[in-house]
């Protein structure tokens, strides 16, 4: 196989032409493609203070946290910030109508006040390595992508096998450029991580859902944890008799104050961006997925929270999922918005025949490049009817409805009845009592009743007869095509809609039963469809997948400086920039830092979303702010910089020149909604929370001095 231009000798070739606010980039190669532009900025640490293999860097205090948000550690026995939002299912497990921490908050005064924090992890990368060329070593250019597929993952094997022999690490080799590149990742992961503080939702939240995604902001979006490791410092399950864990490096917290044109710097876990995504691969995006989450969470998210309203129960039952649910449905909405006010298709369209009249040019490009774009048009045709069918049954049914999904974690049992096997019975049996647990705390039957009915509707108008489920055909024959008598029926006769007859089934589970469950059947339904509807595509995606790989290779040998970075994927990533204000619309400038006046200018006591604390408003009218005011008197709640960011990165770092934590990134702005899929210069904005301003609710408001003697603060 002829060897693609590495990513180091392209870019760096050309680093000098890109802004220094856009790119999400590796760490080990900061040094030959960042430094000079980051210290033109301000940056005053080294690229081996930012990251190294052999001695204590700032990537040593940057962990992910839990499974899709960023961390940071903060003192030497192992503290967490992170964003509220992303301890936010944690907290509300924790909650209950006697002790609400969503509401009233939490703050632990010692360590045995800290409470366990089941299924967060605190995960540290221990390095990155480029092993592109042990890959290209077993692939060539004939094989088909199943054969490639299957080469690489045995060469996977054996590097992961061999990173990680005789350690405590796990590994995985992660793929770059569309396939192009490969990197071993390290990682030690810690299981142990339990619950320190957090302030109100009322503060942690505030402005919640409206807010979301807006400048300017007001939230305190911020949560404390604590990583424990055994006495040897090694990750460990919980145990009491685990110790805090003292990390290779803590981020000190400085309390200066930011400017415009302060250099700022992220480190952290983007999740994912498609900056390369072709014109058909845009309208994928913004008319079949976007379009399903929006159209179908949006009347999902309409009943709960109705439900929400009317009930304290519900609301701490659904809080979390109602937040993880409209996050998305809103960035979506923005996400197509952006890209339609930027002609984004039309731009892609544009260099997808700048790149057709160039892989054409020659017999060698040709040969290799000229069936790109012809084989990514038809695959994303190809695909186009069962994927939008597919994007209706996740929305609908596997994210919509919970029964239906909860349902499928009796399939097993129901494979295990049918064996008779009473050992391997008694053990499924046994974990999904503790399933159920988890399940019913946070369920309203009520509420997901009405969802069904909805969703079986929705499914129904939006999408051709020959997607549904099998269950439709029980509906048409047996109930008259009446959704809402079905919904009834199930509900009120299934084992899964409620819990007292799930542990009633469960104590002496029955295969007869448990078949002829319409909630049962219905999981299996939609679980069925949804392979059938993947089956489809199967082929469509092979295709998309060879040919994209071949047209992100093909733009590094036309025009370099179109592909620098690759896309995010959940590994870390640096990104640097500076603080400032911008122009959203003509005429209107929005400063680049929001006050506590701003927090009370907002207060609607009639609407929780904007509910301020009394001890909140108290100190805001002594101006009691202690050491966190700034300069000029205000107390600072958040600002922004132009990094470059993206979902994964709640909770990064935002730290200054000098390697101290400023702040915390916690969102994007509305305006640039667009940039998982094209960046907007003039208008990308990541809003962070000022590090003042989380040290001022832990101090002033909380009283946690226990927390404030334990950081290294920088005044």
């Amino acid at each position: 196989m002829k060897k693609i231009l590495t990513f180091f000798l392209i870019v760096s070739l050309f680093t000098s032409n890109i802004r220094a606010d856009e790119g999400m980039w590796f760490l080990p190669l900061i040094q030959k493609l960042n430094m000079k532009k980051m210290k033109d900025l301000g940056l005053k640490l080294t690229a081996e203070d930012i990251y190294s293999i052999n001695h204590s860097s700032l990537k040593d205090a940057v962990i992910i946290f839990g499974g899709g948000c960023t961390g940071e550690i903060v003192s030497d026995k192992g503290l967490i910030f992170t964003n509220h939002h992303c301890g936010y299912g944690t907290i509300q497990k924790l909650s209950s109508l006697e002790h609400n921490f969503l509401k009233d908050g939490f703050w632990a005064k010692s360590l045995e006040e800290e409470m366990p924090a089941p299924g967060i992890s605190a995960t540290f990368m221990k390095y990155m390595k480029d092993v592109t060329d042990q890959i290209n070593a077993v692939v060539t250019d004939d094989m088909s992508e199943e054969e490639r597929g299957e080469k690489i993952r045995e060469v996977n094997a054996k590097i992961v096998e061999k990173a990680i022999d005789g350690t405590t690490y796990n590994a995985m080799v992660r793929s770059f450029f569309a396939g192009n590149q490969f990197f071993l990742v390290v990682y030690e992961k810690f299981s142990d991580v339990r619950f320190v503080g957090a302030p109100p939702s009322s503060i942690g939240k505030f402005g919640h859902d409206t807010d979301n995604w807006m400048w300017p902001r007001h939230t305190g979006d911020f949560s404390i944890f604590r990583v424990y490791a055994d006495a040897d410092g090694n990750p460990a399950a919980y145990s009491p008799d685990n110790k805090p864990y003292k990390p290779a490096h803590h981020l000190p917290v400085s309390i200066k104050g930011v400017e415009t044109g302060d250099f700022a710097m992220t480190l952290g876990y983007p999740g994912s961006t498609d900056r390369y995504l072709t014109s058909w691969g845009i309208e994928e995006r913004m008319n079949i997925t976007n379009h399903a989450r929006i159209k179908v969470r949006g009347i999902k998210q309409d009943i709960w929270k109705k439900d929400m309203m009317s009930s304290e129960k519900i609301r701490i039952q659904y809080a979390s999922k109602f937040s993880r649910s409209s996050n998305y449905w809103k960035n979506s909405i923005g996400m197509n918005r952006g890209l339609e006010k930027l002609d984004v298709i039309s731009k892609k369209q544009k260099l997808e025949a700048r790149f057709d009249k160039w892989a054409n040019s020659t017999s060698v490009s040709k040969e290799k490049y000229g069936d790109a774009l012809e084989g990514l048009k038809t695959g994303y045709q190809g695909r186009a009817a069962s994927m939008y069918a597919n994007s209706y049954l996740i929305e609908s049914f596997l994210r919509g409805t919970e029964i239906f999904g909860f349902s499928l974690l009796a399939k097993r049992l129901e494979e295990a009845l049918q064996s008779g096997e009473q050992e391997k019975i008694d053990k499924i049996v046994e974990g999904m009592k503790i399933s159920e647990k988890s399940f019913y705390k946070d369920y309203s039957a009520k509420t997901d009743h009405k969802v069904m009915a909805a969703m079986l509707e929705l499914y129904h108008t939006d999408i051709d007869k020959k997607y549904y489920p099998e269950f439709y055909k029980i509906i048409d024959k047996k109930f008259k095509g009446d959704f809402e008598k079905y919904s009834d029926v199930i509900f009120e006769k299934s084992i899964f809609t409620d819990e007292a007859r799930f542990n009633a089934f469960l104590d002496n589970p029955k295969l007869k039963i448990l078949e002829k469950d319409l909630v049962f059947q219905g999981g299996k339904a939609v679980l069925d469809t949804y392979m059938n509807l993947r089956d489809m595509q199967k082929e469509s995606s092979k295709k998309i997948s060879q040919d994209n790989r071949l047209f992100q290779a093909g733009l590094m040998e036309m025009a370099p400086e179109l592909i620098q970075y690759s896309d995010a994927n959940f590994t870390m990533r640096l990104s640097y920039g500076v603080v400032g204000d911008y122009e959203p619309r003509d005429a209107v400038i929005y400063k680049e830092y929001t006050t506590l006046k701003g927090v009370m200018e907002k207060e609607d006591p009639n609407n929780f979303e904007f509910i301020v604390a009394d001890k909140l408003k108290e100190l805001y009218n002594t101006k009691d702010y202690g050491r966190y005011a700034d300069k000029k008197g205000y107390m600072p709640v958040c600002f922004t910089t132009n990094n470059d960011i993206t979902g994964g990165n709640s909770g990064s770092p935002v730290i200054n020149g000098n390697g101290e934590l400023i702040g915390l990134a916690f969102d994007g702005n509305w305006e640039a909604m667009s940039g998982d899929i094209a960046f907007e210069p003039d208008l990308q904005k990541t809003i962070c929370v000022d590090s003042r301003y989380v040290l001022f609710i832990i101090d002033k408001y909380a009283g946690a001095q226990n927390l404030i003697d334990e950081l290294t603060i920088v005044e």
